[in-house]
């Protein structure tokens, strides 16, 4: 057994980087992270998002129900076994998001520059290819459930 610097040089070029893993925990990191960031002025009830549920006309459910519902998301996209799960939620919320932008809120939100709307489209974006990664998934779940109905 070799001891000292040249074991540790050794052991240290034979690492290498999967390039793809990274890239899907980024996109997981990037998604959950967006979505935990907007809880805190859902829950806390800040006057912006106050505003933009009373605008739909979902106020408070529509914001602390969203808010729940994210926090799941997020939840579920971070860990690898439900990825597709969680990132399936997360889509359709932000499409959701981005539906409201566009047809009542308008891009800026009380001169927030468009950074809730870009916020929401990063996160559908990540969402949507992390769903592209793990599309087999889907089949190999509900493989596994009937397997054990049967």
């Amino acid at each position: 057994m070799q001891v000292g610097i040249n074991f540790i040089i050794k052991q240290q070029r034979t690492m290498t980087f999967n390039w793809s893993t990274i890239g899907i925990w980024a996109l997981r990191i990037l998604a959950a992270f967006l979505l935990l960031q907007t809880l805190f002025y859902k829950f806390t009830g800040a006057e912006e998002s106050i505003y933009i549920f009373s605008t739909l006309g979902m106020e408070p459910w529509g914001r602390i129900g969203s808010g729940v519902l994210e926090l799941i998301a997020s939840i579920l996209i971070l860990y690898p076994r439900t990825t597709f799960f969680g990132a399936g939620l997360g889509a359709g919320l932000m499409a959701g998001a981005i539906f409201f932008h566009l047809t009542k809120l308008g891009i800026q939100v009380r001169g927030d520059g468009g950074q809730l709307f870009i916020y929401a489209l990063l996160v559908f974006i990540s969402c949507v290819i992390l769903l592209l990664i793990y599309r087999g998934e889907i089949s190999k779940r509900l493989k596994m459930i009937f397997k054990k109905n049967i």
